[in-house]
């Protein structure tokens, strides 16, 4: 030890009677590193660096609030011991601007001060101090704030390090979604491709097309063909389950379903000649049974009404699968509800499948839908059902006709649905107005 040592300690023993120097054996390990002291007095500093060296900190020394703060700019510190009087920028006003600093963690700040009333201790918490301690200072009690200060300065480190994993976690979670959105978003427009047409004129009967998933994606395909001018096939279908899955499936039977390949199209017959022809309805859900049945691992199913119409007569063959019961509306503004129900396809094995027949008149229009209208909670906590159906098609009729009146009543139904349930399944509809031969 020279003779600077010695007069310091001399010094320090006269004005810090209380102080006790410790060796460099007592380091102090933990989180806290780097310590800035900021105190006007050179002799307090100097007492100050001494003891946190021997403890092993990293120590940065200023004289006042402003030098204190170029420090920070270039080396944020750990922790802070700031003289609460100093001329110029006061400990108080150091500390609101230390608070306002930019810094990746945070810096605990404990006010060296002979202040110890009420008011004047409110005052440094508020500017953002987190302890304090009143001159002379003691190297024990210094200690003892350092150490509480390193475990809330750990353990904020540690909240820190595990926000930034949740935010890195996020920042792939977000990357993950956004690509699963884009390829959700191609998906809805590869669905679209498989109805093309929304609306088509057969003579004089139209067949309209409406389709709206709850999602991206759905399960609900509507569809039409027609091999002749004097014959139409149009058919609902609504696949077991939501999204990606059930969408996968419409795809594929969508391909069995086609109105452009009818050599693929399990309800058409090819003949001879290379014309083509409907097959009965009841044949066209046996066939589509068994496809699906013959696939292993696939677990869903589907419900479909499908009809086909004699353009000339207005006759009608109707097979229903577990689909909601078609309904006619008549010119004369009676609705009518018809088939029996009947099982989904491919849910069991050699399950028959009834045929029923119905006939139009000019003027008069067929309605086949998914459970997404009659399945649909209204405001008052109730389902749809059929007569509610009935009441909105009646409210929807007026002169409106084919892509407009389902429109309007989808429309209809969206504004009677619970708004706290809103629109939980998907909806589609194709209505057949016939107008005669």
């Amino acid at each position: 030890m020279d003779c600077r040592d010695v007069l310091f300690d001399y010094e320090v023993s006269m004005v810090f009677p209380t102080a006790k120097i410790l060796d460099g054996g007592q380091s102090m390990p933990g989180t806290i590193r780097r310590v800035l002291i900021v105190d006007d007095s050179r002799l307090q500093r100097r007492f100050l660096v001494s003891i946190l060296r021997k403890w092993g900190f990293e120590i940065y020394e200023a004289d006042s609030g402003e030098s204190a703060l170029e420090i920070c700019a270039d080396t944020m510190p750990d922790l802070v011991l700031s003289d609460w009087m100093m001329p110029g920028m006061s400990g108080l006003e150091f500390c609101r601007t230390f608070r306002e600093l930019p810094k990746d963690g945070y810096g605990y700040f404990i006010l060296l001060t002979s202040k110890s009333e009420k008011n004047e201790v409110a005052q440094g918490l508020d500017a953002g101090a987190d302890d304090f301690l009143t001159k002379p200072v003691n190297s024990g009690e210094l200690r003892a704030r350092i150490t509480a200060g390193d475990r809330i300065f750990g353990m904020q480190q540690e909240l820190s390090d595990k926000n930034r994993v949740i935010s890195d976690t996020l920042g792939q979670l977000q990357a993950a979604y956004d690509k699963i959105d884009k390829d959700l978003i191609q998906a809805k427009k590869i669905q679209e491709s498989l109805v093309p047409d929304r609306a088509r004129d057969f003579g004089a009967a139209q067949v309209s097309l409406l389709l709206k998933p709850c999602g991206h994606i759905g399960g609900d395909l509507v569809g039409m063909f027609s091999p002749a001018k004097d014959q139409v096939g149009f058919y609902s279908i609504d696949v077991s389950g939501h999204g990606i899955t059930s969408a996968m499936m419409t795809a594929r039977l969508g391909g069995y379903l086609s109105s452009t390949y009818f050599d693929q199209n399990v309800a058409m017959k090819r003949h001879d000649d290379r014309t083509h022809s409907l097959r009965q309805p009841e044949e066209v859900a046996r066939l589509l049974s068994s496809r699906l049945l013959a696939d292993t691992g696939i677990e869903e199913y589907f419900t479909m009404a499908y009809a086909t119409a004699d353009l000339r007569t207005g006759r009608l063959q109707l097979v229903q699968a577990g689909h909601p019961h078609p309904l006619i509306l008549r010119q004369n503004g009676k609705v009518e509800f018809i088939g029996k129900g009947g099982i989904p396809i491919g849910l069991l094995p050699d399950v028959p499948y009834d045929q029923f027949e119905a006939t139009l008149e000019p003027g008069d229009r067929l309605l086949l839908y998914s459970d997404g209208f009659t399945e649909c909670q209204m405001n008052n906590g109730q389902m749809l059902e059929e007569d509610g159906l009935a009441d909105l098609i009646r409210a929807c009729l007026s002169d409106q006709s084919g892509q407009e009146f389902l429109d309007d009543l989808f429309w209809a139904l969206t504004r009677a649905m619970s708004v706290e349930h809103g629109m939980d399944d998907d909806v589609s509809a194709i209505l057949f107005e016939y107008g005669g031969s």
